[in-house]
């Protein structure tokens, strides 16, 4: 829909990485106006003291939620970008005006104002894991704690666009697919969905950009510690992993489980998976490739390459696309599926406004179109 009208936004958790994704693609965005962007620590600076390369932008100083003034603000969508365990609160509090605090203490005695307060009819795009998986038992065994908004969970809408369109559109909250996951069913869902490859024995090898493992001051992300080098990390217990066999599980009409390994490779920002599938009976990586063609023959953001042209992360890099590919394996019957984002925006902040603008009855690609960064 081609409209003049300007929406309302606003970003809690704006200092992060995901955070300056959604400003750079925002501010370009025409339909959309920032109104409000959050950060706990970093509360009363300009996003440009902490990204000094979104300067000179009409931008709100950050605040702290307490400082919040929802009945005046009046939003009509929020992105949640806040750590994992701390949006289940703040989300349903907003959604459903009732009395909350933040856990781990991020936020203290400032949600309750936040819940009962915020209008009614503000949808929200959650960043974090808090709602990507449908069942609250299988969140409580991956993420250590219980979930705190069992009542709300069956209302989120699981956000992996080209695959839940219809519900994205009429959904008040929208949980977006972690980066992983992304790129893994875009290119598994078609296969299993149409039968052409097994469920059983996925091998998923993934590798992402540092920017993956957040802002954070870590040890283990500093230059010294990444440079120069790959790390696998979170072998056989990646909380990813669920999240990946739920939506393939849900396709296939059976369960399915996964072998899936991350690795951190030194470069700021990308996502590589080689996913190793077995084909079904009388099915073969060209034919593979030629499922994939049919399934996002019409999608703006996915693009199935040239035969023999492998995806790399080059092909992507600060865009909205997926590049996938299939190629055939020496082992007999099996088939190398390969597939390419940039995790902080296909895999997060892109995605993330790509739902906002259906969730609002806008162009799906409004504001998305920017072509890949090179070199």
């Amino acid at each position: 829909m081609e409209t003049d009208q300007k929406f309302r936004v606003g970003i809690l958790g704006a200092s992060g990485y995901t955070g300056a994704d959604l400003v750079r693609l925002l501010v370009r965005h025409p339909n959309v106006k920032i109104e409000l962007m959050t950060a706990e620590r970093k509360a009363g600076q300009p996003i440009s003291a902490v990204f000094p390369h979104l300067h000179g932008l009409d931008l709100p100083d950050m605040i702290s939620i307490d400082d919040v003034e929802w009945p005046a603000i009046d939003l009509d969508l929020v992105f949640c970008a806040l750590p994992h365990a701390t949006s289940q609160q703040v989300i349903m509090g907003m959604m459903h005006a009732t009395r909350h605090s933040l856990l781990e203490e991020l936020v203290v005695e400032t949600t309750a104002d936040l819940a009962s307060q915020i209008r009614g009819k503000t949808k929200v795009v959650d960043l974090s894991a808090d709602f990507r998986l449908r069942d609250t038992a299988t969140y409580a065994e991956w993420y250590g704690r219980e979930h705190s908004a069992q009542d709300l969970q069956p209302k989120a809408v699981y956000g992996l666009t080209e695959w839940y369109r219809d519900s994205v559109s009429t959904a008040d909250l929208v949980a977006c697919p972690g980066c992983y996951p992304t790129a893994a069913l875009l290119a598994l869902i078609p296969l299993l969905k149409g039968q052409h490859i097994q469920a059983q024995d996925i091998i998923i090898d993934a590798k992402s950009g540092v920017s993956g493992a957040g802002r954070s001051l870590k040890e283990q992300n500093l230059f010294v510690e990444v440079a120069e080098a790959m790390h696998p990390y979170g072998l056989g217990a990646h909380r990813h992993m669920p999240e990946i066999e739920q939506e393939l599980s849900l396709c296939a009409e059976e369960n399915v489980t996964i072998s899936f390994t991350p690795h951190l490779v030194p470069m700021n920002r990308g996502e590589l998976e080689t996913i190793y599938v077995r084909c079904a009976e009388g099915q073969s990586a060209a034919t593979l490739k030629e499922a994939l063609e049919a399934a996002y023959a019409s999608e703006p953001f996915v693009t199935v390459l040239p035969e023999a042209t492998s995806p790399s992360t080059r092909m992507v890099r600060g865009s909205n696309m997926c590049v996938l590919n299939v190629f055939e394996d020496r082992v007999l019957g099996r088939a190398i599926v390969v597939a390419a984002i940039d995790n902080l925006v296909k895999g997060s902040s892109g995605q993330a406004i790509q739902n906002m603008n259906l969730m609002l009855g806008l162009e799906e690609t409004t504001g998305l179109m920017q072509a890949p960064l090179f070199p």
